[in-house]
């Protein structure tokens, strides 16, 4: 795991960016995953940003069968965001990784936290059913500063039909 850190001049340089702008192969695995982090152009104002990925696909580690999710996170950022090309790469890397719904999800939003130093992180993975049972894990980093609007996730419980 590693974090490069681009720079940002007015919030559109992006300096220090190892993929943006080439062809950048996709990580076999998230160990191998590269997250780049951006300077954030207005640190001192409060806002939300939301990463929503609606095909999230990993591998269980006991059957090799696929999983699915759909994935929400939310992040209030101060000195850094994640640069968006690393962050859709590090989802990717996930394709053909073993690991469970709790372990992916848990995994994701320590990755996040490490890279982006937020001041509030929420994840919501929603997991399609697995033996008839659908997961859903849930994480944040502690309470969302209070003047600041959250936009409630919004995902149905599965319901088979």
């Amino acid at each position: 795991m590693s974090i490069n850190e681009g720079s940002t001049k007015e919030g559109s340089d992006t300096t220090g960016s190892t993929m943006l702008g080439q062809q950048t192969p996709m990580p076999n695995s998230p160990d191998e995953a590269v997250l780049e982090r951006v300077q954030n152009p207005h640190p001192d104002t409060l806002y939300v940003a939301r990463f929503a990925v609606p095909e999230f696909t990993s591998i269980c580690p006991k059957t090799g069968q696929p999983d699915f999710a759909r994935l929400i996170i939310d992040y209030v950022p101060e000195k850094y965001l994640v640069e968006s090309k690393s962050f859709k790469l590090f989802m990717g890397s996930f394709r053909n990784h073993g690991a469970f719904h709790e372990d992916c999800t848990i995994e994701i939003a320590k990755r996040l936290i490490t890279c982006m130093e937020p001041r509030w992180l929420r994840i919501g993975g929603y997991w399609y059913p697995r033996g008839g049972i659908p997961i859903d894990v849930f994480y944040q980093t502690g309470d969302p500063p209070a003047e600041l609007y959250i936009p409630a996730q919004d995902v149905a419980p599965y319901t088979g039909r």
